[in-house]
């Protein structure tokens, strides 16, 4: 305000100069036509001649004036000396001779008598008329009149033009300067209008973008003022490539309070997302009863995205062709499709029909196929295996009836708890079951072999409700995709070698489900540390020989079974020693922690690029991400071969060993 107040004061002044200076201008004008003041003596003189004559042309009329006053002297008068009658100086003087009183004189000779008067001031000049100088003075005086006149508008139409611009930038400064006031008064708005405010979609799109923008970059763990010049003998906890660490912790008091973490999926495009669905808040009847909060790394204060549903959200999976798509399964057996591109509600779900889909809740669900031919598959407890496609879920493309005739209930339908495809199999999976059993089910008829479970073969070793299977993953030198783990509620972790006979791929022939005698096929090795109920178990997607478990006693636990070489190696090549110190050795997780407040942990997931984040949901709604270093993300070359050797010798050791069995 005080600078536009100095810029007007400022061209008020340069106003005022430009002014004065023209004032000056036009009094200097005005002098120069003031006419040159005339004496009695040569007062035609200086009437006729003109004020811009020179002095040659004055002492050229003295000059001529002399000469004829010098050649014709005045007659009938006697001065006594020649000035005294203005004759001039070369008349010669009177001659006084005799006596006495008689004067006699010497008269000159006899000239015309000529008679003076003023009037021969006034003769003829030869070298200019009196017209001559009259006109040539006007014409002289004409053009000084039309050189000021011209001078005089072209200053006056110069200062208009100058007044005008000052007055408008004036005008501007002064609109300019009401603008800035108009808007620095703040407008009282009354709560209706405020309401109306908050209310409009693009204003809460655009606070909600801007609020997530802000709280990244605050949540951002970089060390802006951090000096390399200084400090640099310092290591930092995160160069230990052993460390496990605590990155975060995931929750929000609206969404996530008082509610359990059912299952978590890591985004296959942004390794910085991820997934993770929620159970019913029994103290918020008027909220959703199931909830999918997408979480970002970059954002830990909130979730990125809040998706909602009219029932318990049991499993989660993100698109692998469609980032923006994540699909849920719920309690009721619905299987829903969230797009985040949309608001909250799902875009697309299935039907509550018994002809189409499931009708009992939906725990597992995955992606199978190539990249350009994916399909959803879901397992329901209502013994029911179903693909979708992503555009359509009006109809399941696929449903597969999983029954068995030995079945330990009532009814011959086998309750899916949950279920696992091998990499590069999109035919043959692995079921686990309420009563502890795991089957190997078809998705397609087969040379006379009809979809559903292969009666001939049962992977039967827990005594609880099986809560996940999880092959090995098809990377590196050497292929163990034949390896998967399952964990129940009996406490335990079983290691498994898929039968070769299992795989259609292989060309054995299978059986019916009707006929034939039951294979029980027994596991590799059985760990038997955990001290609650097992709930999941995942192995690393770049480390061979490391798997993670989590537990109901608020237990993750890091496994690795290359852990002692040197002892592998020994008892490859002597089976008949002891190996009771090693099998010791494989019952000791390498890293051990007790997550939170030692509440129940659901569900565990690696970060689907190089496996350098665990996520781990718990009972109490907090989703726990830790770093587990980068001497298990990035392993040795040799690590392959170790764990062959490992498995060979647990294959030779020839059965079971739990450590109760071995500490006896």
């Amino acid at each position: 305000m005080e600078r536009r107040r100095v810029e007007l004061e400022e061209k008020r002044r340069k106003l005022e100069e430009m002014k004065r200076a023209r004032e000056e201008r036009m009094a200097a004008t005005a002098a120069l036509r003031r006419p040159v003041p005339a004496t009695p003596a040569n007062d035609r003189y200086t009437r006729d001649i003109p004020a811009t004559s020179t002095r040659g042309n004055r002492q050229q009329v003295d000059d001529l004036l002399d000469n004829i006053l010098g050649q014709q002297p005045l007659l009938g008068t006697t001065p006594t000396t020649p000035a005294a009658h203005g004759l001039p100086a070369n008349v010669p003087e009177q001659q006084h001779t005799g006596s006495g009183a008689e004067e006699s004189f010497k008269l000159p000779q006899r000239v015309e008598r000529v008679t003076y008067s003023r009037g021969v001031q006034t003769l003829d000049i030869p070298t200019e008329s009196d017209a001559q100088l009259a006109n040539h003075d006007q014409e002289i005086n004409q053009a000084g009149r039309e050189t000021e006149e011209e001078l005089r508008k072209r200053l006056e139409a110069e200062f208009e033009v100058e007044k005008e611009r000052l007055e408008k930038q004036i005008q501007e400064l002064v609109e300019e300067e009401k603008k800035r006031s108009r808007k620095t008064q703040v407008k009282e708005l009354t709560e209706e209008e405020r309401l109306e405010i908050l209310a409009a979609p693009d204003f809460s799109r655009f606070l909600e973008d801007s609020g997530k923008i802000i709280q990244r970059a605050l949540s951002d763990g970089y060390d802006y003022i951090r000096d390399y010049a200084i400090g640099g003998e310092e290591t930092l906890e995160s160069d230990n490539p052993h460390a496990v660490k605590s990155v975060c912790v995931f929750m929000d008091d609206r969404w996530t309070s008082n509610r359990s973490v059912t299952d978590v999926d890591w985004s296959p495009k942004f390794p910085e997302l991820l997934a993770a669905s929620y159970n019913k808040n029994l103290k918020a009847l008027h909220d959703p009863d199931g909830v999918v909060a997408i979480w970002n790394m970059h954002l830990r204060e909130r979730p990125e995205f809040v998706f909602h549903s009219q029932s318990d959200v049991l499993s989660v999976a993100f698109s692998p062709t469609h980032p923006n798509l994540v699909f849920g399964g719920t309690y009721a057996g619905q299987v829903m499709m969230w797009d985040t591109r949309s608001n909250h509600l799902p875009v697309l779900k299935t039907p509550l029909s018994s002809a189409h889909g499931h009708t009992y809740p939906i725990y597992s669900m995955q992606f199978v196929g190539s990249h350009n031919a994916y399909n959803l598959i879901t397992g329901s407890t209502d013994g029911t295996i179903c693909a979708w496609t992503g555009d359509m879920l009006s109809v399941p493309q696929e449903t597969v009836e999983l029954s068995h005739q030995g079945h330990y209930s009532k009814t011959r339908e086998v309750s899916v708890t949950c279920f696992d495809f091998p990499d590069n199999e999109n035919g043959t999976f692995w079921v686990g079951t309420e009563e502890g059993g795991i089957y190997v089910a078809d998705r397609f008829d087969r040379a006379g072999q009809k979809s559903g479970i292969n009666a001939r073969e049962i992977y039967r070793a827990h005594n609880g409700p099986v809560t996940s299977v999880d092959f090995h993953p098809l990377k590196g030198s050497i292929d163990f995709s034949d390896l998967f783990l399952s964990t129940s509620v009996d406490w335990t972790v079983k290691l498994w070698r898929a039968k070769p006979g299992s795989k259609p791929s292989n060309g054995m022939p299978r059986v019916n489900s009707t006929g034939g005698q039951t294979t029980n096929v027994p596991p590799i090795y059985s760990f038997e540390e955990s001290s609650d109920y097992v709930f999941d178990a995942k192995w690393h997607p770049n480390h061979p020989a490391v798997f993670g478990t989590v537990s109901g006693d608020g237990q993750f636990e890091i496994w690795n079974l290359n852990a002692d070489t040197e002892v592998c190696s020994e008892i490859k090549l002597n089976l008949k020693g002891n190996t009771s110190d090693w099998m010791l050795q494989l019952q000791v997780p390498i890293s051990s922690f007790t997550v939170g407040t030692g509440r129940a942990i659901n569900k565990l997931a690696w970060e689907k690029k190089d496996g350098r984040y665990a996520a781990l949901g718990t009972s109490d709604g907090l989703l726990h991400i830790y770093d587990v270093g980068s001497d298990i993300t990035n392993p040795k070359e040799h690590e392959w071969h170790d764990f062959q050797k490992a498995v060979q010798a647990l294959k030779q050791a020839g059965q079971t060993t739990s450590l109760s069995s071995l500490a006896i």
